[in-house]
């Protein structure tokens, strides 16, 4: 008997996802993101069905790209931090990885470097975000320097990193975007400043590279409706069953700490379901829940392995009926919000102990 709880991946969802993406910047070449374990989703699994479909992946790290490497993915990795120590440029170089360039220490392990070929490198400006990046002035500097070292196979994407993309009346945006500019006029080389936001509400910060990261895996970066991300179909269905279902009396608490407490004579469903399979365990009481298609809300503090659900207002609940906790129908966005955080949150801390099932409608 297989524990029901799994996180159903669809790759029709994630193709129609990059389709969008190519829609949006029809002169843009696509690089997928794929750190964190691809958000949750598998790394090598989606970076393997991403492969064919886009111009390039990225992620956080040497480590990440090794093992996308060691699956058999051969298409060009971005390091979007780029090197945490001089010894791993000969590593990334040897092994195609294109690596970021955001201050002067890593522009000098690169000039001091002996390399076994010339190695992709992306200049990163700091244009509002102040955690990474070479500053609006230091860019024609860097530029020349890594034009001058001789290390550097083709022309230098610059690139940037928004802060504000995801709220769309911040005028944050077109400041970076214009500063962005300026510091780049003049220089020659492809630019890239658009990530899951930017791709499908800032046209103008398409330029030559998009890096969508968590709108590949359908999701809307935005916390109110958008034209195009409402467009996005989730690739992850988070699913379970019920295994129990019991009559409340009025006055009668559910959980741990009987956080709530029944005003009504209820159904109180438990699915199995908690934060051992990354299910959050911050959900408040009302955290809706789809149970046969139908919302249900979260009631009682979530546990390790189980939720219980109110269905009183539901037709018949029966042990064994399906239970969607974000995915199909209700978004990870919406549950995110009522637990404190952001979907990406969600989908990035799911656990190994949750399986992923593949399908492919």
């Amino acid at each position: 008997m297989t524990r029901p709880s799994q996180a159903r991946l669809d790759l029709s969802a994630l193709h129609h996802n990059v389709a969008l993406a190519r829609e949006l910047a029809p002169q843009a070449r696509l690089m997928g993101v794929v750190k964190a374990n691809a958000y949750g989703h598998g790394a090598v699994t989606m970076a393997r069905e991403l492969e064919p479909r886009v111009d390039a992946l990225a992620v956080a790290c040497s480590e990440e790209a090794l093992e996308l490497r060691e699956a058999g993915i051969h298409c060009p990795i971005l390091l979007l931090q780029g090197v945490f120590e001089a010894s791993e440029l000969p590593i990334a170089a040897e092994a195609g990885f294109w690596i970021t360039i955001d201050n002067d220490l890593q522009l000098r392990w690169l000039e001091q470097a002996t390399l076994p070929k010339p190695i992709g490198c992306w200049l990163k400006i700091d244009t509002g975000m102040h955690r990474l990046g070479a500053l609006p002035t230091q860019t024609t500097s860097f530029y020349q320097r890594l034009l001058a070292c001789g290390k550097v196979a083709d022309l230098p994407v610059l690139s940037t990193h928004f802060a504000s993309a995801d709220e769309l009346h911040n005028p944050q945006t077109w400041q970076q975007i214009e500063l962005f500019e300026a510091a780049t006029a003049g220089l020659e080389g492809p630019r890239s400043a658009a990530n899951s936001p930017a791709t499908l509400a800032w046209p103008r910060a398409h330029y030559d590279w998009i890096r969508p990261g968590f709108m590949l895996w359908g999701n809307s970066p935005f916390a109110e409706p958008q034209l195009q991300a409402d467009r996005l179909r989730p690739v992850m269905t988070l699913t379970s069953a019920v295994i129990s279902v019991r009559e409340i009396a009025a006055g009668e608490c559910v959980g741990y700490g009987g956080s709530w407490q029944a005003q009504r004579p209820s159904r109180v469903a438990t699915v199995t379901i908690g934060y051992g399979d990354g299910y959050p365990r911050t959900a408040s009481n009302g955290t809706p829940v789809l149970v046969n298609g139908r919302r249900a809300a979260l009631a009682g503090r979530v546990s390790m392995d189980m939720i219980t659900v109110d269905v009183t207002d539901l037709p018949p609940v029966a042990v064994g009926d399906p239970v969607v906790l974000w995915g199909e129908g209700l978004s990870v966005g919406e549950v995110a919000r009522h637990s404190g955080t952001i979907g990406y949150e969600l989908l990035t801390r799911m656990p190994m102990r949750t399986p992923r099932v593949i399908t492919a409608d």
